[in-house]
Formats: C-alpha cells, structure tokens, sequence
C-alpha cells in the first residue's frame, strides 16, 4: 500500500493501524472509524459515508496484503455498526468485499470475514433478505470448510440469518429456488446437512408455500437420503416426512404429475432406504391423485413389479409395493376401453379408488381436507397407456430371471386389462399369446392357473371374435403369423367324444378364432415337448376343467364351460396319453 496515498477522512494514525498485524491494534482504528461514521450520519453525509466504505473495500478488504485485507473487514463492520437502521441502504457495498473474503486461502482470513458479515447481518436484519441468495451462496461453502474455526464461524452466521427469514413475510422463494436447485446436488456431506437444515426451516415458516416448488428439489433430496452419514440420511428422512404430511393435508395442491416420474426413478433405487421411501410417497400419489396417475402406470409398473418377489429381508418394500399395484390396478376401469375414434382420453374427476392407510386411521380436519379434494371441480384429461403397459407385462414375462409372485402379478395384471379394456387387449393379442403358451411350461403351479385363466378369458371373450372367424375345423384364416398357424384338421381325425366338444351348431356358444389357436399350439406343445406332457399335461388339462367349473356358476361364463370341455376332449384324442386321459 502507498503510504504517501491520501485515505482521508481517514486519519493516517487510523490506516496504519488498519494495517497492523495485531488484532488489538486494528481494533481500535475500527472503534475509530465507527465514531467517525456516526458524525457522518447525524450530518447526513452519505457522500462521505459511501467514501469511507469505498476505501475500506478497495484499498482494504480486497488488497493484497493479508493485514490490510483484515483491516478492511474490521472497519466494513464498524461501518454497519454505525449505521445502524441505515445500514440497509448501503448494504451492497458492505457485502460484497466481505463475502469475496470468504474464498481466501488464508483460514485465519476467511473466519475474520465470518465475523465481520455477522456484524453486518446482525445490524441489518431484515434488510439483507434482497441479499439472501449470495449470503446463502457463501455460506454453502463455508459449511464444508476444512478449518473448524471457519466452519463454527459460519454456523453462527447461518443460525442468524435463519432467524431473519423465520421472523419475515418478505423472503424471496421464487428467487431461491433456483439456487436450491443447484445446491441440492452437491456431494459434500456438510454442504447437504447445510442445504437440509435450511429446507427444514423454509418448511416450518407458514408464510413460506415450499410444497409449490417441490418438484424442483424432490430428486435431490431423494439422492441426499442415501448420504454415508446417518444423521443426514436422519434429516433428509424428517424433510420427506414433512412434506408427505403436507401432502396429504393439502392433496389439491399438489403437482403429482411433475413428480411422478421422480418416484419411479428412486422406486429402483439399490439403497433400501430410498426404495422404501420412494414406494412410500408412489403408494401415497396414487390413492391420493387417483387416475392422475394412469399415464405414469408403465413406468411405476416397472419400479413396482420385481419388488413383489423380494424376500424377507425386504419385506416392508414388498408390502408397500404390493399396495401400489393394487392400488394401480383398480384405477383402470371399462371407459378405457373407448376406442380412439370416440374419444381421445377420459376428463375425469381426480379421485382416488380408496382412501389412503392414513386416512383410515384418521380423521377430523385430514378427512375434511380429503373430502374436499374429491369434491374438487377440476377435471383432467386421464389417458391409459396401455401399449406401454401391455410392454412392461411383456417383458417381465419373457425375463426368465423373475420371482415367481411378480410373474403372478404380471398375469393377474394380463387378466385385468382383459376384462376391463377387452377391445384395446385384443390389439396386443398377437404378441402376447406365444409367451403366454410358453408360461404353460412354468415350474409354478399357481403361475401356471393364473395364464390359463388369461387363456380362457381371451378364448372366450366377445371381444376376440371378428366377421371372418373361419370354420369350426380350426383353420386359421388369419396370414402373416406363422407361429400361430392352426393346420387343417380332417373329421376323421376326431373321436366322437372330441366331436361333441368341437362340432358348430346354431345352439352352441360363438368361439373366437384365439380358441382353435390355444388348442393346436397346445398340441404343438405337448408335441414336441414330451416332458411337458408327461409332468405337466394333466395338471393343465386338470386346471382348465376346474377354471370350467369355477366359472359355471353365472351364465356369463357358459361359453368358458363349452370351450374347455372342448379343449379337454380334443386333447385326449391327440395325445393318446394314458395317464392323462386317467385323470
């Protein structure tokens, strides 16, 4: 620094204590220039008042002198300090040199300034919140400072200005956001704990609507709670259950759809931890949202499904994912099946099937809020994605790696969509009818009730038979599908007993041209797959004649009796196989 360099109304006994490398020393330049801003307040000089702060900052704070730079920060506060009230009227220029100390190499520095933007902060209260977001800025760094001085330092500022924003109705959310977006995506442990604490601050002020902008930060909370430490991962836990009970309180309000696929995503996640919360909030968002989130099914099918044939060791994932995929499941209803021509999508009322677990636990104001959330006059436009869903269940049945009981659910899933949206299926038909013959072979006895049930019902079903249907020979009339080819089969071929299961007659039920293609590929199968037939025949052919009889009970599932009595007799004569005409 030039000593010969005029720093007035400095007096020059003040500038060199300022650069003194003794703490006490500066001091009292510092208690000097605070007296000296005071005589120009009640003169109302803001000339001189802003001279002062310009060469505490330029000559001072951001010199390249270590002692200066510490100079400068003791009289930037003593400056605010005098101020007082007024403070807030230069508050830019106090900052600013102050926080640019923040990111000096020297620690001992980097503490000084702590103390002087404490002072400032102290002094301006409310004033700084214009400032907030480079006050958070710095401080986020600060948290995961090295030197524990620093990091103490720091906290105190934070507790201060957290006071600030807790007392105030004039905190700037929309401009915070952005910032807490990025923040939220560190790695550094401190810097989460820092952003978690501010976020459960922001959520515990009344004025302050966080739940508006939480799809914005819910990714990045999801990736903090699988933090190595356990009291983050504790934090980060309270957060999410905050605003989960928020949203239950307050479900009108919510953006389900912006955080759908969020969910999805943190349902697959390896950490139990996160999978478990995910599927927590998927369960909430869909017995709350309702039919808001249909368009959304393929992907919570994939998060959801592999977790149903988890083992003990996850057995709280498994139950909550059981209960989204039911939840799921009712949520898919007859109008779905409304063909393209007539109507592009469904405007229906955001309602849930069937009140959430803790809806039925409580009641009082929770209930009153719910009722009122149905009774909502804001409607949706709600489109089922059943090619994406028939594309999930598909894939899961061909991934030979499965559990069992998501297999099951895959089927039950098949057999629903069948009976709910019969025309729509019956486009997916095609491609799905080979794995489903292929699930016959399945070593599970359940597995393999359950597809011939969605055998029968697609056999069966109204919905598969079209004008040009072919005879009742079995002859395929369909081209192009070689691997469902249905071979002509001459009369003589057929005993008496299969006669009077096959035969035509204006008396017997209308079979679809999917009936004569189970038969023949179970032929196939049994054909060619001897072992099938030996360990497997009976029990299938057994099954079916119990699915007839199950389904005896209404007339609406006459034509299932006729059909499999059919299959049975057809079988039999086929196979010629001992055993299985025994049973």
């Amino acid at each position: 620094m030039n000593p010969e360099k005029d720093f007035s109304p400095l007096a020059p006994s003040v500038v060199r204590a300022l650069n003194d490398k003794l703490y006490e020393k500066r001091k009292v330049a510092a208690l000097e220039i605070e007296k000296l801003v005071r005589e120009f307040v009640a003169q109302n000089n803001t000339a001189q008042i802003k001279h002062v702060i310009q060469i505490l900052s330029q000559e001072f704070a951001l010199s390249q002198h270590p002692h200066s730079r510490k100079g400068g920060l003791i009289g930037l506060a003593a400056c605010s300090i005098a101020l007082g009230k007024d403070s807030g009227l230069y508050l830019k220029e106090l900052i600013e040199p102050v926080l640019t100390c923040f990111n000096d190499a020297d620690s001992r520095l980097r503490y000084y300034a702590c103390e002087a933007l404490y002072n400032i902060v102290k002094v301006a209260r409310g004033s700084v919140l214009p400032h907030f977001n480079v006050l958070f800025d710095g401080l986020s760094k600060l948290a995961a400072d090295p030197d524990p001085n620093v990091k103490s330092g720091s906290e105190l500022l934070d507790r201060l200005l957290k006071d600030i924003v807790t007392e105030s109705n004039k905190f700037d959310l929309v401009g915070f956001i952005p910032l807490l977006r990025e923040r939220i995506y560190s790695n550094n442990q401190y810097a989460r704990q820092f952003i978690i604490s501010w976020i459960l601050v922001l959520e515990s002020v009344p004025d302050i609507n966080l739940l508006d902008y939480l799809p914005e930060i819910l990714d990045g909370l999801f990736q903090i709670l699988g933090d190595n430490s356990k009291e983050i991962r504790k934090m980060c836990e309270v957060a999410l259950g905050e605003f989960l009970k928020e949203i239950k309180k307050n479900p009108s309000s919510v953006k389900f759809a912006e955080m759908a696929n969020i969910l999805v995503i943190h349902c697959q996640a390896s950490d139990d931890l996160i999978q478990l919360t995910a599927m927590c909030w998927m369960r909430e968002f869909i017995q709350l949202a309702g039919r808001v989130m249909l368009p959304y099914s393929s992907g919570i099918l994939t998060a959801v499904l592999p977790c149903l044939s988890y083992d003990d060791r996850k057995k709280s994932i498994k139950e909550v994912a059981n209960v989204c995929n039911q939840s799921l499941m009712k949520l898919v209803i007859p109008e779905d099946d409304e063909t393209d021509e007539g109507k592009q999508s469904l405007s229906l009322q955001m309602e849930p099937k069937q009140e959430s677990l803790s809806q039925q636990e409580h009641s009082g104001p929770r209930a009153a809020c719910s009722d009122t959330f149905r009774s909502s006059t804001e409607r949706v436009p709600v489109t089922l994605n059943l090619d994406g869903i028939v594309q999930v269940l598909d894939c899961h049945l061909h991934d030979t790696a499965i559990g069992m009981m998501t297999r099951i659910a895959v089927l039950k899933w098949l057999y629903h969509l069948y009976i709910k949206t019969p025309r729509k299926m019956f486009r997916h038909t095609d491609s799905l009818f080979p794995i489903l013959l292929r699930t016959l072979s399945d070593e599970s006895d359940e597995v393999i009730l359950k597809d011939l049930e969605v055998l029968a019902e697609i056999a069966s079903s109204p919905a598969g038979q079209t004008e040009d249907q072919g005879p009742c020979d079995g002859s395929d009339t369909r081209s192009g599908q070689s691997e469902l080819h249905v071979p002509v089969v001459k009369a003589s071929q057929l005993s008496s007993s299969g006669m009077k299961g096959m035969e035509c007659s204006p008396s017997t039920p209308t079979m679809n041209s999917y009936f004569y293609k189970f038969m023949i590929n179970l032929l196939k199968r049994f054909s060619s797959e001897r072992k099938l037939l030996e360990t497997r025949g009976a029990f299938i052919i057994r099954s079916e004649h119990h699915i007839s009889l199950c389904l005896s009970q209404t007339t609406a599932y006459a034509k299932k009796i006729f059909l499999l009595g059919g299959m049975w007799h057809f079988i039999l004569t086929f196979t010629g196989l001992k055993q299985v005409r025994k049973e």
